[in-house]
């Protein structure tokens, strides 16, 4: 499951109370860089937390963004624009690929991608629960990776990502300490394979 994590990536801050597909389309437009925290909890299909994972990201749309995990497990996802870099450190061990192929319909083309969204999700308000104005996305592909993305925005912008999964699985990310619109260096978004490590391209 660290993998299903590859593709995620969010923008938050300043967004109206009152979630709408034009809000979040407004939020895509006015935000080009962000960096935060992240934990994560991926529920097995009887809503049991079966994986728990900490970290920090950072990303410059489109396409470029460093994902870092740093509890219970090193893992370190890079897009640079053009490739998409995987570093397991545990087993040192970096897989690439051609970052147009991984994004496709994830929720990484929703947020990092360009901004007509519309093209590859339906999207639709959902109302509100536990605080938040809730959006969803489904992805107008079949041979996606999730049949639906739920998105809750509360005063700070996008505070939860909920993704379901097609074997019933739901991760559930949820944000921290975000800052948006800051300068990042273009070094965050570049990698280069340890010493030793094995590559893996697909």
């Amino acid at each position: 499951m660290r993998a299903i994590l590859t593709l995620l990536l969010f923008l938050t801050s300043g967004l109206a109370s009152a979630a709408s597909v034009d809000s979040l389309k407004t939020l895509l437009n006015q935000t080009t860089t962000a960096k935060g925290r992240f934990a994560q909890v991926v529920l097995d299909k009887n809503q049991r937390a079966i994986q728990q994972a900490t970290g920090t990201m950072e990303f410059a749309r489109p396409g470029r963004f460093r994902w870092e995990y740093s509890k219970p497990y090193e893992q370190t996802i890079v897009g640079d624009g053009s490739r998409l870099w995987i570093y397991d450190k545990d087993l040192n061990q970096v897989t690439v690929r051609k970052l147009d192929r991984a994004l496709g319909a994830s929720p990484a083309a929703l947020l990092a991608g360009s901004n007509e969204i519309e093209k590859i999700y339906n999207l639709k308000a959902t109302g509100s629960d536990a605080g938040l104005e809730w959006l969803e996305a489904v992805p107008r592909a079949q041979d996606t990776a999730f049949e639906r993305i739920r998105l809750g925005l509360g005063k700070s912008g996008l505070e939860v990502m909920e993704l379901k999964d097609q074997f019933g699985q739901t991760t559930v990310i949820k944000f921290s300490d975000v800052q948006r619109n800051v300068k990042i260096a273009p070094e965050s978004f570049r990698f280069t394979p340890p010493k030793g490590a094995d590559v893996i391209s697909e």
